[in-house]
Formats: C-alpha cells, structure tokens, sequence
C-alpha cells in the first residue's frame, strides 16, 4: 500500500493508506470522518483516475495492518445507504474499498427504474464501479457478482463541499492555494442535473469503459480543471 496524507477537518493532517489494485483505503480508526472537504473532493478525484481494471477478486481473509489479527467483515449505514468495511477487532483501523468510500459519505445512490430506461435507449452493458463485472442493463439492476445496485453519484453533494470549502476558507488559508476559489467557479456545474451529465462529450464513452459512478466522478474531475484555466 502507499502511504496518502491530506489536509484534516479543524484537525492535524490525516495519515491513511491507498492500494490501487485492491481499490482500498486503510484508515486508522475515527481517521476517515477528520478528513477536511477539500480533501475529500481530492479522493473523489483520486478515486475517479483509478477505476477497476476486469473484475475485482472478492476478499477473504484480510489482516490488520498494526496488530496481525484477522479483520471482521463489517455492515454499516449511512443514512439509508449500505456499506462494508473490514475493521480491527482491536481498534486499530479499517479498510475500506473506493465504492464504499463513497457510500459512507452518502455521495452516490442506486439508480431508479426511469433512470435505467435512459441508460438502455444508449447502451445495455455497464461495468460495475464496484468490481468492474459488467452488468447487463436488460436483464439486471445489479452486479451478478458482488451484488452492487446501478448507482449514480449525488451530484448536489460536490455542490455542499464546495460551499463549505468558501466558508472554511474565508478566516483562513487552511484548504491551500486558492483550491475554495477555483472550485467555487465550478459550482453551478458541479450541481449539475443528469440533463447535463448526459450533455458532457466524454459521458457515455466513459459509462461503457469504466461504469457510471466513476464516469461521475470523472465529469467532475473535468470540471475542476476547466475551473483551473
């Protein structure tokens, strides 16, 4: 694994761990809910720049970084959205896979019937942004193979990081280089509707090569740049 630091929320910078071939974090526990929105718009970036390559390998038994112990396969929600991690009996961390990343924070939601209607009248296989398996759209709504639902990225939750991004910057300098100020000129495409996604040239090569979560996050990997210029 490779060792990551970004910028923590009113807190030092957090230290954590990245394996792109696993598309996994290691957080040390109560680590991952420091992390500052700027930060975690860097991993949505981040996550987008590495989508899954075939079809990911199911983990079995897992061991703790720190102590060596055997890690609990964990279910979580937030809010009403599921997600797994493998955690440390002892505490001393968890490791999370990229999707679920994104599903602890409540940033991507499964796909509602009408919406994969759309999707069929221009393709009828997707790869999932879960484990890269493709999913036939005219027989399924889910991966066959780890049980992933169609999903979408909220694109309204950019949008929230963003306004908290210019609160935090305004009495200090703590999220960087002008980062608040470059990416509040994207705002308005950030909050984009699907309407707009679907309008994006790059959308739906990006839909069949790579599955519709990370194709999200790409368009809005794209956002940020042309905010850069």
């Amino acid at each position: 694994m490779t060792d990551m630091q970004l910028e923590g929320r009113l807190c030092p910078p957090v230290d954590f761990d990245v394996c792109t071939g696993c598309q996994a974090f290691w957080f040390d526990m109560y680590k991952s809910p420091q992390l500052a929105a700027a930060s975690t718009l860097k991993l949505m970036k981040f996550i987008s720049e590495h989508p899954p390559k075939g079809t990911a390998s199911l983990f079995q038994k897992l061991r703790c970084p720190r102590c060596g112990i055997h890690l609990l396969f964990t279910h979580d929600f937030q809010r009403h959205t599921k997600f797994n991690y493998w955690r440390c009996e002892q505490e001393h961390g968890r490791f999370i896979g990229f999707f679920d990343f994104l599903r602890e924070k409540d940033y991507i939601h499964p796909l509602s019937q009408q919406q994969i209607n759309e999707f069929l009248q221009n393709i009828q296989t997707v790869n999932c942004s879960n484990c890269g398996a493709p999913i036939d759209l005219t027989t399924s709504s889910s991966c066959a193979f780890c049980g992933s639902p169609l999903s979408l990225l909220d694109m309204h939750q950019p949008q929230r990081m963003l306004n908290e991004l210019k609160e935090a910057a305004a009495p200090t300098e703590r999220t960087g280089a002008n980062l608040p100020v470059e990416l509040a000129r994207a705002k308005h495409d950030v909050a984009a509707s699907f309407a707009l996604l679907k309008s994006d040239p790059d959308w739906w090569s990006d839909v069949s090569s790579s599955g519709l979560v990370h194709a999200c996050l790409s368009a809005v990997a794209r956002w940020m740049l042309k905010s850069e210029m």
